[in-house]
């Protein structure tokens, strides 16, 4: 498959911090990745810096084969890139339907399909943002960065705060994006096993350096190389 990412010897942060450190690593179109670490070690940092909200001191990132490394954050945006931040960061005067309609683009995702992945959002499409619960905002969330119509999704830990019965249906949904649409993700989450059983692809970081890369199976597999790399107590998380 073609290449559709690249992190060549990149090194970035924020003012003179340096959070990233020399970091490569490359993505295939149609392939999810999932970036694994304890706290603190630059992984929303690598979210963040793909859409250019962080300083690059050094490498570059290809997209497409294109050097993005200096591209502004909405031109990212326009060329496929697709952000589910942390925050979630609902529009909360608007509605669910309001929210999603905003930032359309013209492509295969509009409102139909956003709903046929989550029959939730259609049954609350009236309703505000902030009259939503969390996972609700959540799939919210992800719906919203589908209706840009991305070539590449980025999740950054999609499953925090929420209760096991919602994990388990925003697990199977990320995983039918890839399985059955094609859709490359990037997927940041605590929970290494669950994000292991999302993605075909992981790399580990310590310290903003790559430590490890594989793919998910073989590293799901592994329980030593598993508590080597991240620690102590690794257990399956809420919904694998």
């Amino acid at each position: 498959m073609p290449e559709l990412l690249a992190f060549d010897t990149l090194t970035a942060g924020y003012g003179n911090a340096v959070v990233l450190d020399r970091l490569s690593f490359s993505l295939d179109e149609g392939l999810s990745l999932a970036v694994l670490g304890r706290n603190g070690v630059g992984k929303t940092t690598l979210l963040e810096t793909l859409m250019g909200n962080t300083r690059v001191m050094g490498g570059a990132i290809r997209w497409q084969g294109q050097d993005i490394t200096r591209l502004a954050p909405h031109r990212r945006v326009r060329a496929g890139l697709g952000w589910v931040p942390q925050e979630r960061e609902v529009f909360p005067s608007l509605t669910v339907e309001e929210n999603l309609l905003v930032v359309a683009r013209r492509g295969p995702w509009h409102l139909r399909r956003v709903y046929a992945l989550f029959p939730r959002l259609q049954e609350r499409r009236g309703n505000y943002g902030n009259q939503l619960s969390g996972g609700e905002q959540q799939m919210l969330a992800i719906g919203r960065a589908l209706m840009t119509n991305p070539r590449l999704l980025l999740l950054d830990e999609p499953m925090e705060g929420l209760a096991p019965i919602i994990v388990e249906e925003l697990a199977r949904a990320i995983r039918a994006l890839g399985e059955r649409e094609g859709l490359a993700c990037i997927v940041v989450e605590q929970h290494p096993v669950l994000a292991l059983s999302m993605t075909q692809q992981a790399i580990v970081l310590e310290r903003g350096t790559l430590v490890h890369a594989g793919d998910s199976a073989g590293l799901a597999g592994d329980t030593a190389l598993l508590h080597r790399l991240l620690g102590v107590g690794i257990e399956p998380g809420p919904g694998s």
